[in-house]
């Protein structure tokens, strides 16, 4: 059985929003050193978003969010690495538990719901 998620049609967990969100990214970068820098979301939705970062990063690598409006931390693991402009390079971040409210943007329930539907009524 097919759930949802799963469609071919639209591989997205999640709806995307294009927008700019002032955060803070903090972790180990690719050779091992700490790094913590101030940086702003390009595209955001319930599960991640992609953002701007200089650190360079491996896909896997585990970092921290910080919200600074909310001083909400969220951990998170890279999950793509794009193209590098000036402004740093393109980075994908999945958050390793469900946040929808970490960015302040209020999504869909649907949005937010997991892959794992062990939990609902059977």
């Amino acid at each position: 059985m097919i759930t949802p998620e799963v469609q071919t049609s639209s591989p997205r967990r999640s709806s995307r929003v294009f927008t700019r969100i002032p955060v803070q990214a903090k972790g180990k970068n690719a050779e091992g050193r700490k790094y913590q820098e101030r940086t702003q979301t390009i595209v955001i939705n319930a599960h991640g978003g992609l953002l701007y970062l200089q650190a360079p990063l491996e896909i896997g690598a585990d970092l921290i969010l910080v919200n600074p409006a909310t001083e909400e931390e969220q951990e998170c693991r890279v999950v793509y690495l794009g193209d590098t402009s000036d402004k740093g390079t393109r980075v994908g971040v999945e958050f390793l538990s469900p946040s929808p409210h970490f960015w302040g943007v209020e999504f869909a329930q649907q949005d937010w719901l997991s892959r794992d539907h062990s939990q609902s009524t059977s």
